[in-house]
């Protein structure tokens, strides 16, 4: 394999048409001509980082926020801008090796890397789908159990096993309406976080506080709190999730652009754009979660509702049950309980899609094996049932959050897997030529590499600890 430090030379040219990854969407948008109106040329790249951005704003980082929140209040909004600028770099770097290659992450592992670790990677990506798809059996279970109560919790997630309906009809009707649909579902729920945060004046967070926050963490505090460093660990795998790096190298290719080198570093740009700005986006709804959880719930018993009810939780409540309280000074009770299992089902359902492709992506180009996507979605369902029911039929409906929580630090332990192949092809110019990573890719993309890795060994001893508690009752 060749090294970072090697001569300069031109990519090579991008694989021949019978390899490539989700063959119905790949080349299936058009691109306008270069001296278009950037404008236009922006809008026809877009949309990539935004599928690889709902992985970012799903029922994972929703539970890690809100448990963050809830118990740390701001202490932890410093890892949500730390795992969101990492994410950037990270995802940056994927939507490059996509454009230059041709080939997406998992088929350069294939090419590239010796035949005896296809096995190891591939089962290692399939763990990470599959943590991935608990979260949004157990989100989505919760959000139909709020908008059905009369529907058990346990039932809920039985009924999630039909989302393949959904990803059925989407996929039929092209990339573009996935695009906007999934725009459209985690919009909603931003706005609303944004009016309670900024207009509602007894919503308004401690500012200066939340700047602390974020650029004076108490590190001291952070390496001595076990649990503060799991939920850490926890928000860094439910950011940069390991399957969203070889699927972003996947979709970028659904545009259909010409090989050409200036063809390819427009590509990269407007790529890099998308990924920077849909990214930036998911940071803000993050960190709103947490803010919101914060101040409705941390160092507290109760929260009064607008008509005067109050509501008790204690310490370890399931947060993630009890958090459309979030919006209830915006919009009532009922409205608020109705709108949160709303977006919750979405962002559940916009996960279930992406993590779908990134499911094809993966087993296409580890082990080129081709199945109906209805089929892979199912397996991969099935296979997230278990633990949830399991969880449910140990503690009844609490210890959903301590699950969620767990399946995102399963993402963690596995993102070196991913980022270690994918800075190491990007920065060889025998795969990459001229377009592999400058100084500031390469310094970027191996510090935060390093740096998760160095948090993933501090924090394991917990992480096996804290394990080892989730299906038993507290």
């Amino acid at each position: 394999m060749s090294s970072p430090g090697e001569n300069l030379a031109p990519p090579p040219p991008r694989k021949p048409a019978g390899q490539r990854s989700l063959e119905g969407l790949h080349g299936s948008v058009d691109v306008p001509a270069a001296n278009a109106h950037p404008w236009r040329q922006y809008l026809a790249f877009a949309g990539p980082a935004m599928l690889v951005s709902v992985g970012y704003m799903d029922p994972g980082n929703w539970s890690t926020d809100l448990s963050a929140g809830a118990t740390f209040r701001y202490s932890l909004l410093w890892i949500v801008a730390l795992s969101s600028l990492m994410a950037i770099f990270l995802q940056v770097i994927s939507a490059r090796l996509g454009v230059v290659t041709g080939k997406d992450l998992a088929q350069c592992c294939r090419d590239y890397l010796p035949a005896w670790t296809r096995w190891p990677n591939y089962l290692s990506c399939e763990l990470a789908i599959a943590a991935c798809d608990l979260a949004e059996v157990l989100g989505s279970a919760v959000a139909i159990h709020l908008l059905f109560p009369r529907i058990s919790l346990l039932m809920a997630v039985f009924i999630t096993a039909f989302d393949v309906l959904v990803l059925l009809s989407l996929q039929r009707v092209g990339m573009r309406w996935i695009e906007a649909v999934i725009v459209t579902l985690i919009g909603t729920i931003s706005i609303c976080y944004f009016i309670e945060i900024f207009v509602l004046p007894h919503q308004a967070p401690a500012l200066m506080d939340m700047a602390r926050a974020i650029v004076a963490p108490d590190l001291p505090s952070f390496f001595h709190n076990g649990g503060m460093i799991y939920l850490a660990i926890g928000i860094i795998g439910a950011t940069v999730m390991p399957h969203n790096l070889y699927l972003h190298s996947a979709l970028v290719q659904s545009r259909r652009f010409q090989a050409d080198e200036l063809s390819v570093r427009r590509a990269i740009r407007f790529n890099t754009l998308d990924s920077t700005i849909a990214l930036t986006a998911a940071f803000f709804v993050n960190a709103a979660i947490l803010v919101l959880a914060a101040i409705v719930f941390y160092g507290k018993d109760h929260f009064q509702l607008p008509n005067g009810t109050l509501v008790h939780f204690s310490a370890n409540a399931d947060w993630i049950q009890v958090a459309h309280l979030t919006l209830s000074p915006l919009l009532g009770t009922a409205a608020a309980s109705i709108l949160f299992a709303l977006a919750l089902l979405a962002s559940g359902q916009s996960s279930t899609i992406t993590g779908t492709l990134a499911g094809q992506v993966v087993m296409e180009g580890f082990m080129n094996w081709r199945i109906q996507p209805w089929l892979r979605r199912l397996i991969t369902r099935v296979v997230a049932l278990v633990p949830a029911v399991i969880l449910i039929g140990a503690r009844g409906n609490n210890g959903v959050t301590d699950l969620l929580n767990l399946s995102q630090v399963v993402l963690a332990i596995q993102l070196p897997l991913a980022m270690v192949p994918l800075l190491w092809f990007t920065s060889s110019s025998r795969i990459m030529g001229t377009h592999r990573n400058g100084k500031f890719l390469l310094v970027a993309g191996w510090s935060s590499c390093i740096l998760i890795t160095l948090l993933d060994l501090y924090g394991l001893p917990d992480a096996f600890h804290d394990a080892a508690t989730v299906f038993v009752h507290r």
